[in-house]
């Protein structure tokens, strides 16, 4: 067993999706919401759970060129597709795939989550150009999976081939199941995933009588010890344990502070955890120029931001003037994600 950050783990070796997904350098492509799985755990978020939509990372994709721009923005060597169930519209996944490839060449790497075992949808992606395929099959298939025709389509699958699954305390006995069965089936690893809150889903997680396991983590109490039990199940596959810590400090913070180098303004300062600090004053775009000119600021130190209305400027030049401004004023950090959460806002 091989240690990583934040309590992961993995035996054998890494996934080549989940190296790059470590260094951040992996765009996510959310093809679509949709799905039939219907499993309880679900982390999918209410703008995306059950609607036909696209995402690439926080963006919400309008068509092509939103995707070209948000890999360019991160520097993406590689594409993870998600969902949903991305093979609900295979077409589209197939498509988006080729896109990928076309633009950006060979070289970039894409994996794709999937429940659907229908192989004619598989074959169409595969063709597309997809890298990597990771299966997610039902709980309610956990223990009989053996019945299903998962085992005939690894076999019949000639790119680097997954099983992933989150880990869930209650269905120890079907996971057992699961992995000793899959085990023989030839697939190149398995991933096991830290069972995670969302607003979607902490309703049916609370009917098992789930908790969170600290004040500030939204992962679920007992998903992480049952994974370090399950190294000693004697499975042989590859097994490699994702924390959801490791998701947000490792995996998410890589892949904004990539992002940041790219859409900071020269007034912006970026943290050490590749967020934006910034300085806002809350006056109209007509007042931009008079501030400007009164205290000497150069062009390229104060903005207007449309989408947010509202003045930005240089964290320390608002923190020199602002006693001088009849407006409020604030030290804001936000992440530099498309969506621009605010993760605290300072008044002065």
């Amino acid at each position: 067993m091989k240690k990583l950050p934040k309590n992961s783990f993995y035996t054998g070796k890494l996934a080549k999706g989940c190296i790059y997904c470590s260094r951040g350098s992996k765009m996510v492509l959310l093809i679509t919401g949709l799905c039939n799985a219907r499993c309880f755990y679900c982390p999918l978020s209410e703008k995306k759970k059950d609607k036909d939509v696209i995402y690439a990372d926080e963006l919400l994709a309008r068509g092509e060129n939103d995707i070209i721009i948000e890999a360019e923005l991160i520097e993406a060597e590689g594409t993870g597709i998600t969902g949903g169930d991305p093979l609900v519209k295979a077409e589209r996944t197939a498509h988006y795939i080729k896109m990928l490839k076309d633009y950006f060449g060979e070289e970039h790497h894409i994996h794709l989550y999937t429940a659907t075992t229908n192989m004619e949808k598989i074959k169409k992606v595969i063709e597309a150009g997809l890298d990597e395929i990771r299966f997610h099959p039902p709980w309610q298939l956990w223990d009989k999976i053996e019945k299903t025709k998962l085992k005939d389509i690894v076999k019949n699958i000639d790119i680097d081939v997954g099983l992933e699954i989150p880990v869930v305390p209650h269905l120890k006995k079907e996971t057992n199941h699961l992995l000793h069965t899959v085990d023989k089936y030839g697939f190149d690893f398995i991933n096991l995933n830290e069972l995670e809150f969302s607003y979607t889903n902490v309703e049916e997680l609370s009917k098992y009588g789930y908790v969170a396991k600290n004040d500030v983590s939204s992962a679920v109490k007992g998903s992480e010890e049952m994974a370090y039990e399950m190294l000693n199940w004697g499975i042989e596959t590859p097994l490699h344990y994702c924390s959801a810590s490791f998701k947000d400090a490792v995996q998410l913070r890589n892949r904004i502070a990539r992002r940041a180098r790219n859409v900071a303004r020269k007034y912006d300062v970026i943290t050490e955890d590749g967020t934006l600090l910034k300085g806002i004053i809350m006056a109209g775009r007509e007042k931009l120029q008079e501030i400007k000119e009164k205290f000497g600021i150069a062009d390229d130190m104060i903005a207007w931001d449309d989408e947010k209305k509202r003045i930005e400027t240089s964290p320390f030049i608002l923190e020199e003037i602002a006693e001088y401004l009849p407006y409020k004023c604030y030290l804001v950090e936000e992440y530099p994600t498309a969506d621009r959460l605010e993760v605290e806002k300072i008044p002065l």
